[in-house]
């Protein structure tokens, strides 16, 4: 006779994951559990759960480079577990993250005589980054004030509105007011003229952006660098610029060559820029490179011993991982300026495949510019009956992750959708998109105007309460049309999460 039981709950002979209790038992989502689980459990239930996130490769929303190379990933993995603070114990880490900034300072065209080190400092990404070099404009601003005794509690940053949201937190967090330029339907980028006239006595510096969040496109810093400098002239002020090169900083370099933006202008004293964007490194490595040792006041450096040695130090953070700054390293020695021109080229080109593409649609509007970071941002010729919001979610049906928003103030009433090219899009999937973005299309024509139906009044409606009726623009039905499927989108997301 044949005897057969139960495995009980503690029954370590069962080795399936699905087979256990593992797979019945609800995941822990407040309090760390009581018991134990074994290793094959936790990673099969924790990667089952992933399996539900994006694909990194299709999320064209992201700046953030999502590809690297196997043997950069080996370099990555074994470094892993290294601190990059304790510069005493893994010098050649230390050592590595020297060369990164001696390298980029003098892409940027640092006045750097031979053989002298840059100053500089490797950071969690360019939001760090942002906040270091603010602070320094900010104690330099301070210190000066304060030798001529001037007040020091007004300090302000002129900036566009279209700048990334580290620097409204530098703003918020540091006490210092954001004063921005607005933007304007067909310009979606600052004004160096009226930033100029923003600044004042109390502006610890003009914050330019090389490469535009919203449609790519590089602002132009020489033409601030030259209005700056004639004011300075007038008012006896020395009103510097920092250039947030978070995007464009390992663009420009390799496309554009001839563009003066950098160290080469007098005025700019400092620049960040992001390693993990265009620099080609997984998220988690930014750059902040000043002009001189004179750009960044000695009262900010702070002096440790405690792992050893005496370490200076210049960060908002104390302990981080050392693999991205290897990495970085391995980037920049494995593909040389030959083998980032070429990665940008090809960037260039398959965003022109696209725009091209979508182009050649006959419904779509290219907002982005040909020269700039390689992204396409695009808005419908006609969104009288479905909106870029809609496209934006229903492109998602494919795979694809491909953002839409509103332009900042006072250009909000432009709702543009943008597609990232990262080193990883090829011209084979550029045009798959430009495919997929067509069936959603002939899709959304096929489909009644939801959106203007819910917004709009039935004509017996409105012939009844003509009176109480005010007729809106269309600018007007546009921003809402606009608001209500953002409404929708967000609704939506909320509604998606596993149970």
């Amino acid at each position: 006779m044949v005897l057969s039981k139960t495995a009980s709950q503690t029954d370590a002979s069962v080795h399936s994951t699905f087979a256990s209790r593992y797979a019945q038992a609800s995941l822990p989502r407040f309090k760390i559990p009581e018991n134990s689980i074994p290793k094959e459990a936790a990673y099969q239930i924790i990667n089952d759960e992933l399996m539900l996130d994006g694909n990194p490769r299709l999320n064209l929303a992201s700046f953030v480079t999502t590809w690297m190379e196997p043997e950069c990933d080996k370099l990555i993995i074994a470094s892993i577990n290294k601190n990059y603070v304790d510069m005493d114990e893994y010098p050649v880490t230390t050592e590595l993250q020297n060369r990164c900034v001696n390298m980029i300072a003098h892409l940027f065209h640092a006045p750097l005589e031979e053989g002298e080190t840059a100053i500089g400092v490797g950071t969690v990404g360019s939001s760090e980054a942002i906040m270091l070099a603010g602070l320094a404009f900010k104690r330099k601003w301070q210190n000066k004030r304060k030798a001529l005794g001037k007040p020091i509690d007004k300090p302000n940053i002129v900036t566009g509105a279209n700048v990334q949201v580290c620097w409204e937190k530098f703003a918020r967090y540091f006490e210092v007011e954001l004063k921005e330029v607005k933007l304007r339907e067909g310009y979606y980028v600052m004004d160096p003229a009226k930033a100029v006239e923003m600044v004042d006595e109390n502006t610890i510096c003009v914050a330019a952006i090389l490469g535009s969040t919203l449609n790519g496109e590089f602002e132009d810093v020489k033409l601030l660098n030259d209005l700056l400098t004639q004011k300075n002239k007038q008012t006896g002020w020395d009103t510097p610029i920092h250039v947030d090169a978070a995007s464009g900083g390992f663009v420009a370099p390799f496309l554009y060559p001839e563009l003066v933006w950098d160290f080469k202008l007098p005025l700019v004293k400092s620049i960040n820029v992001s390693g993990h964007k265009y620099g080609l490194v997984y998220a988690g490595i930014g750059w902040c490179i000043w002009r001189s040792k004179d750009d960044l006041p000695d009262d900010l450096i702070f002096h440790i011993n405690y792992l050893g040695t005496d370490q200076p130090t210049f960060t908002l953070n104390f302990s981080k991982g050392s693999s991205q700054v290897i990495a970085q390293y391995y980037q920049l020695i494995r593909l040389g300026f030959e083998g980032y021109k070429n990665v940008m080229e090809n960037c260039r080109e398959n965003a022109m495949v696209l725009k091209e593409g979508l182009e050649k649609t006959g419904c779509f509007s290219i907002v982005s510019k040909d020269e700039g970071v390689p992204l396409v941002a695009f808005s419908l010729k006609d969104n009288s009956s479905h909106t870029e919001f809609e496209i934006s979610e229903h492109i998602r049906r494919f795979g694809w992750i491909v953002p839409a928003y509103t332009m900042p103030p006072d250009a909000q009433n432009i709702t543009v959708l943008r597609v990232v090219i990262r080193e990883d899009f090829s011209r084979t999937l550029a045009e798959r998109l430009v495919g997929d973005i067509q069936k959603v299309l002939h899709e959304l024509n096929t489909l009644p105007a939801r959106v203007t139906a819910k917004l709009s009044t039935s004509e017996e409606d409105a012939a009844a309460n003509y009176k109480k009726i005010v007729k809106k623009t269309e600018v007007e039905m546009q921003r809402e049309i606009a608001e209500a499927w953002k409404k929708f989108v967000l609704l939506r997301k909320k509604t998606r999460g596993v149970c």
